[in-house]
């Protein structure tokens, strides 16, 4: 859908929503960095703020590209051309309130020990007691407001205490179980060790996807890592895996070595990837986001039919709203034996609203980026199908546009429950007071954002939506329907905290390197300053030279 979530202001942000791709060829004397242009366009979706791509060449050098703005932007053939080597590491950002600086954008490095690159999707929850580590004890000084860096250097700490000259596969499994031990939230990351390999590992919880495909060449084989299958699809990879909760995987020319590293816990993916996120030609943990959205069109059906049997309403016809909500529309049209109809127009050279920055911003662009048209609603009583409603601002503008050109009667259906709690687990929902769902009744919802009736997927429904494609799920992580955190640690006074910085009115206003050297509030040693003149050449990244918008 148009998405109306806001976008977060953590003391320490989080990099929500992103996608993450590191790839190895086996031929060292072949560029890496064409190919993961490509994948990272077919990731996105999942962020559309900055793109990074560092590669590894002879001798371990390593070589930097990013900045805000999206991957064809970014990217053009003097960019990627001066990307050397066989393997690297690239993202795509959701943006975080304030987030302009190119540093904040991915990948990471640090250049000790060994030169660790690393990239990042989700959230850490506990990063005010990482960051207290890293001064205190670690002595490692975390130089952007992204608790993507935290956790790079957690990692690197954690190599470093090997103290050795070189080290190997059980040393980098090692460091990997130590992070998992000292960090608490969701996290699916790519790593790239210079000179050595990559690397992939995801929360014990798997909240947050990652996969790994390979492809045979006449060098031998090639290695993907990935958010999304489609990545692997696209370049002609096979064999296409999840990351396992808890597991590291590294990749090198010699070999690949898996392992479970973290300790048992729940294996909870988050919902909200199939409802929207993920792109529908996707499979996430072994359930296709395409036949998912497909069953929760069907379930939504049934429960459509209750209600307007119930309200005794007739339907003229369903009508999407674009995009994410076309797979469900569609089924639950052909189950409730209506029409189906393309009723709003998309301009596709608009961007997401789901991730603009700002209220304001967001309402004007509803109407630059649809178009409502007339003869499919005038006269008519309409079923939207949407994939979710969360702050109701969208929601609103779109009942309102198909109201303006004639419509009889707007209902609205919701493929996802109502949200009425935060997410803290990388999907940059608004505070609670600000979810059009918090403290409010169906009845309350509808008159809120101007339809006649809201009708919402029940929760039972939309797990077994998801869970039918594999039953070995045994749960999902949905507490922005249920406010129940899988990883525990998530109280009151956290909520409290996140809520205080995500809203609208402040995201602005929290001055760059004052009172804060972290997330959430954790007092500054000294003021951080995180430059908007030029370092290191053509960026303010530090210690790796970016050749962003070099001639």
């Amino acid at each position: 859908m148009l998405r109306d979530v806001s976008d977060s202001r953590n003391s320490l942000r989080s990099d929500l929503v992103c996608g993450i791709l590191g790839l190895l060829l086996h031929d060292p004397a072949l560029d890496a960095a064409a190919e993961i242009c490509e994948g990272l366009s077919l990731l996105q979706h999942r962020g559309q703020d900055a793109c990074g791509i560092v590669t590894c060449g002879p001798k371990g050098r390593l070589f930097q590209c990013k900045a805000n703005g999206m991957v064809r932007d970014v990217f053009d053939d003097k960019a990627i051309a001066k990307l050397v080597g066989g393997m690297g590491v690239g993202h795509v950002r959701y943006p975080t309130a304030g987030s302009s600086n190119h540093a904040e954008a991915q990948p990471f490095y640090v250049n000790s020990p060994y030169g660790v690159v690393l990239a990042h999707n989700g959230n850490l929850i506990d990063s005010a007691a990482l960051l207290q580590f890293m001064d205190a004890t670690a002595h490692r000084h975390i130089n952007t407001s992204s608790d993507s860096e935290l956790l790079l250097n957690i990692f690197a700490d954690n190599l470093q205490q090997t103290g050795k000259f070189r080290i190997n596969e059980e040393d980098i499994f090692n460091a990997i179980g130590g992070l998992m031990k000292q960090c608490k939230g969701a996290y699916a990351c790519v790593a790239m060790i210079a000179g050595f390999g990559i690397i992939a590992f995801r929360d014990p919880n798997g909240i947050r996807p990652v996969g790994m495909a390979s492809r045979k060449s006449a060098a031998g084989k090639d290695w993907l890592f990935a958010s999304e299958s489609i990545v692997a699809d696209a370049g002609g990879f096979s064999d296409w895996k999840d990351v396992k909760p808890g597991e590291a995987v590294i990749i090198t020319r010699s070999g690949v070595a898996r392992r479970i590293v973290g300790e048992p816990a729940t294996f909870a993916p988050d919902i909200f990837e199939y409802v929207y996120f993920a792109r529908p030609d996707s499979v996430l943990d072994g359930v296709s986001v395409y036949r998912s959205r497909m069953a929760m069109g069907d379930a939504l059906a049934e429960e459509v039919r209750k209600v307007l049997s119930a309200k005794d309403i007739a339907v003229d016809v369903v009508i999407p709203v674009p995009d994410t909500s076309r797979v469900a529309a569609l089924n639950l049209a052909q189950k409730l034996e209506l029409p189906y109809r393309e009723g709003f127009i998309k301009n596709r050279y608009v961007g997401r609203t789901f991730i603009m920055p700002g209220q304001q911003m967001r309402r004007k662009n509803v109407r630059k980026k649809l178009n409502a048209m007339a003869l499919e609603f005038a006269g008519r009583n309409v079923l939207l199908v949407d994939d979710s409603i969360v702050r109701g601002t969208t929601s609103k503008e779109i009942v309102q546009m198909a109201k303006d050109v004639g419509a009889k009667k707007v209902i609205v259906a919701s493929c996802a429950p109502p949200i009425r709690h935060s997410n803290v687990y990388g999907i940059d929902m608004p505070s609670r007071s600000e979810l059009v769902a918090h403290g409010r009744t169906t009845d309350e919802i509808a008159e809120a954002i101007g339809a006649d009736l809201v009708i919402f997927q029940t929760l039972p429904d939309l797990i077994t939506s998801v869970r039918q494609f594999n039953t070995s799920i045994e749960t999902f992580d949905c507490s922005v329907f249920t406010g129940e955190y899988v990883t525990g640690g998530v109280d009151e006074a956290y909520l409290a905290h996140i809520e205080s910085l995500r809203a609208d009115h402040v995201k602005s206003k929290v001055p760059v390197g004052k009172g804060t050297n972290g997330i959430d509030g954790c007092p500054a040693r000294d003021p951080v300053v995180t430059p908007s003149a030029s370092v290191n050449g053509a960026d303010d990244t530090v210690g790796l030279h970016n050749t962003w918008n070099i001639s």
